[in-house]
């Protein structure tokens, strides 16, 4: 055997034994691609598709703390304090998609609140708790709804929930139950909409068991001039309300007026619509100070806030008058200061007069 055999015989098993071995090694798997949250501009900002979907996703909320104050005040428990305290927590989460029958929305809309018990001085001597002793806590759902093609479904506010931006007012149910397990149907043209929505009003103060309200609205917006009608009836109670409403720009800000008519409480002694009185006229003046601070002088009467033992407006009246003042401190943080001087009138029982209001520090995201 020569020199030049052994060379090639050499080379040879080289060749094998590599590729045995070539044959055994283990390949590493091409890594997965990382799908990252992918942010959704369709639908406006704030929205992020739900990754694997083509569904849109925007969660958000506020933070709120409010002190109020006076004899007619809205956080009080009863009528013997001077003030008292509330802090509420609010989570808003939004889903949207497009389908060929427009854009599928749906919301679930969560409210907390917090506040002491109140306890007065002639029950805290017989032993009862102390005012910050035990507390009320309430937690459950502000809104959830479905929306497309125009129809919703679901629990959400109705249009009489759209007031004027000022406190001073009350142009809806005392208790202000505006938001209903509800069917309504809107058609929405951007600068003009047209809708009606039949209501379970049993959510409202005095409603019973399979009320229905049937409510209707038309409204929209041309220029600085925005305009609304409101329609509804109680079937329980067999009354009904209508609200007229104009906003338009006027200098700085921006004046509104309403009107509403109520036909009585009925028998059972409660409109779910409009309990406050027959009639009433409100206006107020949103002046945009500065591009942070806004003052809202306003002012309403109610006519006719009495009611006979058959629910028929029949005497009375009430004057409101008050300011609010809003500043926005930083960006997604705001304060607000109301103040509202009320007067009633009543010709089978004493006259009333009050001031009430709150200051509202708020946290929005």
């Amino acid at each position: 055997m020569n020199i030049k055999s052994l060379l090639l015989g050499s080379a040879a098993a080289l060749a094998v034994v590599s590729g045995a071995q070539a044959a055994d090694a283990i390949v590493a798997a091409e890594p997965e691609p990382v799908e990252y949250v992918r942010v959704c501009d369709a639908y406006g900002t704030g929205y992020f598709y739900i990754p694997g979907t083509e569904t849109c996703l925007q969660i958000g909320g506020y933070v709120r703390f409010d002190v109020g104050f006076g004899a007619g005040d809205a956080f009080k428990n009863n009528g013997s304090e001077d003030w008292d305290a509330r802090t509420r927590a609010h989570i808003n989460v939004i889903a949207k998609s497009d389908t060929e029958y427009g854009v599928l929305t749906s919301a679930i809309i969560l409210e907390s609140n917090f506040r002491p018990n109140e306890v007065d001085s002639d029950a805290r001597s017989a032993g009862a708790s102390s005012t910050f002793g035990s507390s009320q806590d309430s937690t459950g759902i502000d809104e959830a709804y479905i929306d497309l093609a125009g129809f919703r479904v679901g629990k959400f506010a109705n249009w009489w929930d759209d007031d004027f931006s000022g406190e001073t007012d009350v142009m809806t149910t005392l208790d202000g139950s505006t938001k209903q397990n509800s069917i309504r149907y809107q058609y929405d043209a951007g600068d003009f909409y047209a809708g009606i929505a039949l209501e379970e009003l049993v959510q409202t103060e005095g409603g019973n068991a399979n009320n229905l309200g049937i409510d209707g609205s038309i409204g929209g917006k041309v220029g600085g001039f925005t305009y609304a009608i409101i329609g509804a009836y109680d079937t329980d109670a067999q009354e009904g309300a209508v609200l007229a409403k104009v906003g338009v720009d006027v200098g700085p800000g921006t004046l509104s007026v309403a009107g509403i008519y109520s036909t009585g409480l009925g028998d059972q002694g409660f409109n779910g619509y409009y309990d406050a009185g027959e009639w009433s006229v409100a206006a107020q003046y949103a002046l945009k100070a500065t591009d942070k601070f806004t003052v809202t002088p306003a002012v309403q009467y109610i006519d006719n806030i009495d009611a006979d033992a058959s629910g028929s407006w029949d005497s009375g009246s009430e004057l409101r008058a008050g300011v609010t003042l809003d500043y926005k401190v930083v960006e997604n943080l705001s304060t607000k200061l109301t103040a509202t001087y009320v007067s009633d009138d009543h010709d089978n029982a004493a006259d009333q007069d009050w001031v009430e209001g709150f200051f509202r520090l708020q946290r929005d995201f």
